[in-house]
């Protein structure tokens, strides 16, 4: 099966490599999306740009699995609305998507039109737990600023069928009981609407491609061999 990853904020698609070579020895296609301004040197990159390169993806894909990781959860939620009858299933990892008009990640300020990433402080705890001192420094290092048009880049939904695509949450540094909690107090909206929403538990922090790429590609291979 065909699984198209999607990577989060600041990161390019090489970050899935160990997983990409996991799935392949369990049978499966992992696609690693490249994303306009994540690893291309495009400054000038939207969230449309963004949207769109995934939907290349989908249609080049047979009936595809897309995993969004983190944010891109929002990018993955965006393909099953513009294609729901495409989109085999989502998969979103360490992450929910936004609802229609929410900015898509303005999470932290823009330095010279580009969202950099902030430092470990802003991830203490459960989501950076798992990486050790080298781990966060490499991942700093590979780091790309986000253009200030795909963080502040506005989320639109039009299709309610994407509400009939099946949705896998796999919870790395919060509980499956932590997520359904969410869901239920009205805080994922879009969640809250889909119909078929599984819940995975894992035992990692927020980068598992990182940092137990081989419980992440686990974990995949059994949604994927499920649909």
């Amino acid at each position: 099966m065909d699984l198209l990853l999607v990577a989060g904020l600041w990161l390019d698609p090489s970050v899935w490599d160990d997983v990409v070579a996991g799935l392949a020895a369990r049978g499966h296609r992992g696609i690693a999306v490249a994303l306009p301004g994540q690893g291309d040197g495009r400054t000038d990159a939207t969230l449309d740009d963004q949207r769109q390169a995934v939907l290349d993806a989908v249609d080049a894909a047979d009936r595809p699995v897309v995993v969004g990781h983190s944010a891109a959860a929002s990018l993955a939620w965006l393909a099953a609305d513009a294609r729901p009858s495409a989109v085999r299933a989502t998969v979103l990892v360490g992450g929910f998507p936004s609802a229609d008009g929410a900015a898509y990640a303005d999470f932290f300020p823009l330095v010279e039109g580009a969202m950099p990433f902030p430092g470990w402080a802003a991830f203490e705890g459960p989501d950076s737990a798992d990486l050790d001192e080298a781990a966060r420094d490499a991942l700093a290092a590979r780091a790309i600023p986000v253009p200030g048009a795909v963080a502040q880049g506005v989320v639109r939904l039009a299709d309610e069928r994407r509400y009939d695509v099946p949705v896998v949450l796999v919870c790395p540094e919060f509980s499956p009981d932590d997520a359904r909690a969410w869901v239920a107090s009205g805080d994922v909206p879009e969640l809250a609407r889909a119909r078929d929403v599984t819940y995975v538990d894992l035992p990692t922090g927020h980068w598992p491609m990182v940092s137990a790429p081989q419980v992440l590609v686990a974990a995949l291979a059994d949604v994927a061999d499920g649909l």
